[in-house]
């Protein structure tokens, strides 16, 4: 039996403790903060409360892999999940609206013809045919295997685009998909939607990034009955009948190293801990003299707010809209479940809406609050008139909460290999890092893969100083 520290207490780390423990390891969780969860957090008020992280779940699968491999009650016995139908109705600046099914293609084509017109759908379709092709090649790489000694294969764009132009130019950025493939300004804010919702700018993302709607219309989309808390909340409970110890308000400053090796880690009071094994769910530098991992630095981050409103949802309100801008401009995410768990009665309702923005420290988000809730108006009718309060969170609330003000996007292939997350194998034998920031990458399914990962790598107990 190892002793194991884990630094953070986010998704990944915690799914890389309870799979640790259920292995028979003595592990303990040291989190800075006061409570469990990391970006997946709650604002409460009122009898209100929302997500302030991710809103939806997508591949559920991978927590279900996670209850079933770490106990006997299954994922659905420890949170209510539903598919969330339509997936999202889209708001376009022209005033076109359109309503996506849930996983399913031919629903889709088909309402995006009678939107926008005789051969939207197939355009679409043709875009995400590709897609699948780019998540075929790179899914068991990217997801479901460690990082490979060689990651140069990965850097290079396995969306097969057309080549467009008299010189037979390829493809390679999200937004040149759009505009040569999709050939509607309203298809292109639809695909750039999605880039946008995951921290990244279409105009500079890869190609590859078509993968995001693709995945989403192929597994679907799931609302966590309480909001995504609640899913955090299941993993730290499986974490604690696992017996996994956790310490809040214990911030590492550093992880110790003794011949070559981690041998554990620096509490900020000055306590030393020692272990076996040591997994960092952040990426923060100073903990890792000569190991600091490499990351993603998307420069993005998000604005949300959060809207305590009077008066009861009506029938007919979806649960996803998403609000598009004018002039390539990030669009605006409104939720609005139907989950009596977050708001006091059925005579109220919380919203919560959220849009990417480029981080700046010191900037002045109000103004720009003011803006995300008058689009937010063309999703929730009456809204200003209902407004009982709001609550704005902003990119510097983030850092304050987690450590980093950026959102880790998903690994994409091609870019030059640039959004390939951190290895799980540190350089520093004995020292491995999981959730957002690292391999397989960011976003709430893959923490939960990067935890399965790490704790394979421990279990098989390899050094792998000498393979990289």
């Amino acid at each position: 039996m190892a002793r194991i520290v884990v630094i953070g207490a986010g998704l990944g780390a915690m799914a890389a403790a309870a799979r640790l423990a259920v292995a028979g390891h003595r592990v303990t969780v040291y989190e800075r903060g006061s409570t469990h969860g990391g970006a997946v957090g709650r604002f409460a008020r009122d009898g209100f409360a929302f997500d302030t992280g991710p809103g939806l779940l997508h591949l559920p699968a991978v927590y279900r892999d996670l209850f079933v491999k770490t106990g006997r009650e299954p994922l659905e016995e420890c949170v209510a999940l539903t598919q969330v139908d339509p997936a999202a109705r889209h708001v376009f600046a022209d005033g076109t609206r359109v309503d996506l099914p849930n996983a399913s293609r031919a629903g889709t084509v088909a309402a995006l013809d009678a939107a926008l017109g005789a051969g939207a759908g197939e355009r679409w379709g043709d875009v995400l045919t590709r897609a699948r092709e780019a998540w075929d090649r790179t899914r068991r790489p990217l997801l479901e295997e460690p990082q490979p000694a060689d990651p140069a294969p990965l850097a290079r764009e396995p969306y097969p685009a057309p080549k467009a132009g008299l010189l037979r130019r390829p493809t390679t950025t999200l937004a040149q998909v759009g505009a040569r493939e999709l050939r509607d300004p309203r298809l292109a804010a639809l695909l750039d939607a999605y880039a946008w919702a995951y921290g990244f700018d279409p105009a500079d993302a890869p190609a590859s990034a078509a993968v995001l709607p693709y995945m989403e219309q192929t597994f679907g989309s799931w609302h966590v009955a309480g909001g995504l808390r609640a899913l955090a909340d299941a993993v730290y409970e499986r974490c604690r009948k696992r017996r996994v110890e956790f310490v809040f308000d214990a911030p590492v400053e550093e992880v110790l190293e003794k011949d070559g090796r981690a041998v554990g880690v620096r509490l900020a009071g000055g306590e030393e801990v020692a272990a076996d094994h040591v997994v960092s769910g952040a990426p923060v530098p100073a903990l890792h003299p000569g190991g600091a991992p490499r990351h993603q630095s998307l420069g993005t981050g998000r604005v949300t707010v959060c809207l305590a409103l009077r008066g009861p949802r009506e029938a007919d309100a979806v649960h996803r809209t998403v609000v598009h801008a004018e002039g390539g401009r990030p669009a605006v995410t409104v939720l609005r479940p139907d989950d009596p768990a977050l708001r006091p009665d059925a005579d109220h309702e919380a919203v919560t809406v959220t849009a990417t923005v480029r981080t700046a420290p010191g900037r002045e988000w109000g103004s720009f609050a003011d803006l995300m809730v008058e689009a937010a108006g063309r999703a929730v009718p009456g809204l200003r008139e209902r407004l009982l309060w709001r609550h704005v969170r902003t990119p510097e609330d983030v850092r304050r909460d987690t450590g980093s003000a950026e959102v880790p996007g998903p690994a994409l292939a091609g870019a030059g290999g640039r959004l390939l997350p951190a290895d799980n194998r540190s350089a520093l034998p004995g020292l491995y890092f999981a959730g957002g920031w690292s391999h397989p990458g960011g976003g709430l399914a893959h923490a939960g893969m990067s935890g399965a990962l790490v704790a394979g790598l421990i279990v098989e107990g390899a050094d792998f100083r000498g393979s990289r």
